[in-house]
């Protein structure tokens, strides 16, 4: 099988002759140590094609907007953030922690309780046509390699509360409903188009989602996530399908995620990433929601990648693929980005076990 066939096919919860399996980097981009260590250890070649990874993405054309329209937006220090990088397309600030990948956002809306100010904010140009020149010459190319393909459409929740502040945008939501049904309007809007956009170019596979949950449970109220959330997924859902009913649409969230499955289902999600271990039984939630669901993750990246032994990362991995690769339906992957901590024996080891396991039939 092709990699595309494979991920087509445990999609659809046919055979395959292994179980699809990437470092769940490959769709977002690597951290720098992890980075640093791939290129180290693969012998110059790409960890795509030195590990026969299965999925790689597209994404959108650099914006031509200027970043200094932010200036008025941000803090004294703007047009030093602006000119070294740190302020991205929708004038958040990420400024550099002080800890391998980790960062300090700087929200440009916070404190701001006036909503026509805030609707006069400089927004991205992610709606423009330009943005998406040339993806399906890039998608068919990638399709001619075997290989499938996904694309990031962005998000609601969490890129308003990267425009608005955590704490913020939480009591707009109790507090200044409207200021939140804007924000949230504005990020969704983008999200739709986008996801179109890459579902008409031919992306296998269209990425979305947002942390709406931590280890112990949801963020916020299903009521509250019902109220600003819910709706907007589904259009978004809705249309990805108009433009590729093929597109299989992704929804990551981070945490205990199980009290939105049976809505994010309803919605038309096909495929609910990372299934965290520390937070869920990935075992269980296969056999629940299975028929309905395919899953993407599931291998601990709090324990097991990066403190575990080569042999606990292969008994997990085996573990993952007879419980929830049983009868087609997973995608392999660690739960989130792999961190510094994570040795390059653990990596080898994940692939080790991926390709010698089989997927076990129904």
């Amino acid at each position: 099988m092709t990699s595309r066939e494979r991920v087509l096919a445990a999609l659809a919860r046919r055979p395959t002759d292994r179980v699809p399996r990437l470092l769940y980097e490959e769709a977002i981009g690597y951290t720098p140590g992890v980075e640093r260590m791939l290129r180290e250890h693969c012998g110059g070649r790409d960890p795509l094609d030195y590990f026969a990874m299965d999925i790689t993405r597209v994404t959108f054309a650099p914006t031509a907007l200027r970043r200094d329209r932010f200036a008025g937006w941000l803090g004294p220090e703007a047009s030093e953030a602006i000119a070294s990088g740190e302020v991205d397309e929708w004038g958040v600030r990420w400024r550099a922690g002080g800890f391998h990948h980790f960062a300090h956002i700087e929200s440009p809306l916070r404190g701001i309780g006036d909503l026509s100010r805030i609707q006069d904010y400089p927004w991205p140009d992610l709606d423009q046509p330009y943005r998406y020149d040339g993806l399906e010459r890039q998608v068919a190319a990638l399709h001619a390699k075997g290989l499938a393909v996904v694309a990031y459409a962005g998000s609601a929740f969490e890129q308003a509360w990267y425009l608005r502040g955590l704490e913020e945008l939480l009591m707009d939501m109790l507090e200044e409903p409207e200021i939140a049904h804007f924000l949230f309007d504005r990020a969704a809007s983008f999200q739709r188009f986008a996801a179109s956009r890459f579902a008409a170019a031919g992306v296998d596979i269209l990425i979305t989602g947002d942390d709406v949950a931590g280890q112990e449970g949801p963020l916020m109220r299903m009521d509250t996530w019902r109220t600003f959330l819910k709706a907007r997924l589904a259009e978004t859902v809705r249309a990805t399908k108009a433009a590729n009913p093929n597109c299989a649409v992704f929804y990551h969230s981070d945490g205990n995620v199980e009290s939105f499955i049976p809505e994010l289902i309803e919605v038309g999600v096909d495929i609910l990433n990372p299934l965290q271990p520390e937070c869920v039984d990935p075992a269980a939630i296969k056999r629940r929601y299975g028929d309905r669901l395919a899953f993407w993750g599931t291998v601990s990246v709090q324990r097991t990648m990066p403190f575990g032994t080569p042999d606990d990362v292969r008994a997990e991995v085996r573990a993952r693929i007879r419980d929830v690769g049983r009868g087609g339906g997973l995608i392999l992957a660690p739960a989130h980005v792999l961190g510094p901590e994570v040795p390059w024996e653990n990596v080898a080891a994940f692939f080790e076990a991926a390709d010698s396991m089989p997927v076990p039939a129904d």
